[in-house]
């Protein structure tokens, strides 16, 4: 058994905690966890990642379903989006320097703390009206959105392909879920409101997370004794999370999720900065 993994697997309840609560961004949590925490290399900790954010998002959207908040078509098509990011991603990532890439990694956790941030900072546009959907449109209904009104405007085609491109692109080279993307561009593409927004979320990631994994699966690079002890955390924390999601405002964790992604942010920068100097 590996004791460091066990731990620092408390790190793990933070991942699933933000991505049921909030539908995403704590899985860019997950590498520098597993880097400095559990001793991994960052490649053996993107890999990690996309079997501990896959798996939780998985099994983390269920309750969301049951409770409709998870609208399978929209989610489909934008999880098939990113499949060719997930591709290209994947083989990035076995390219580039390992130092590189956790410097690169700490901007990312920049980049999705600001945008968390705005998001804390404007609760009212998760009540936007649907822009796929027009005036007098039922977001709420499960069946609200097929595929042929995805297909039938131009506009939201576009935004759903560049999103989900990019989300894919996230969840190959960086091993993260990307829901700090994707839960924004549901919202405004697709006029989710901010619950089916974290709910579809999850759908996504998990597909995103499988195709980019697909590419990994060989040479041993998977270890259970990090993957499990995380993965145990992970699941009490989306379950906490996800009750979260139905009844609380997420306006304050996702405060908090912003102030302590910034000093792992930093953290990660300076370290990663020392390695390549």
């Amino acid at each position: 058994m590996n004791w460091r993994a066990v731990l620092t697997s408390p790190l793990g309840f933070l991942i699933g905690l933000s991505l049921g609560a909030l539908g995403g961004g704590g899985s860019i949590l997950a590498v520098p966890a597993l880097v400095y925490g559990a001793g991994q290399t960052p490649k053996q900790a993107t890999t990690t990642s996309l079997v501990l954010v896959g798996v939780t998002a998985l099994i983390g959207v269920v309750p969301h379903w049951r409770a409709g908040r998870v609208r399978v078509v929209p989610g489909l098509v934008f999880g098939l989006a990113g499949v060719g990011g997930s591709l290209l991603g994947s083989s990035w990532n076995k390219a580039v320097d390992p130092d590189v890439l956790l410097l690169a990694f700490s901007v990312l956790m920049l980049a999705a703390a600001a945008a968390m941030w705005r998001r804390s900072s404007r609760p009212a546009a998760a009540a936007a009206p649907s822009v796929a959907g027009g005036a007098g449109h039922q977001i709420g209904a499960p069946d609200s959105l097929t595929l042929t009104e995805v297909r039938v405007e131009p506009a939201v085609v576009a935004k759903v392909a560049l999103a989900g491109t990019t989300v894919g692109l996230l969840t190959g080279f960086f091993g993260v879920g990307g829901g700090f993307v994707i839960v924004p561009a549901l919202v405004l593409a697709l006029g989710f409101t901010m619950p089916e927004a974290v709910g579809t979320s999850l759908l996504v990631i998990a597909i995103n997370s499988a195709v980019a994994l697909s590419t990994r699966l060989h040479g041993g690079t998977l270890d259970w004794s990090v993957i499990v002890p995380f993965m145990v955390a992970s699941l009490l924390g989306m379950r906490v999370g996800s009750r979260l999601a139905g009844t609380k405002d997420p306006t304050l964790l996702q405060r908090w999720f912003v102030a302590l992604l910034v000093a792992v942010a930093l953290y990660t920068a300076g370290r990663s900065l020392v390695a390549i100097v």
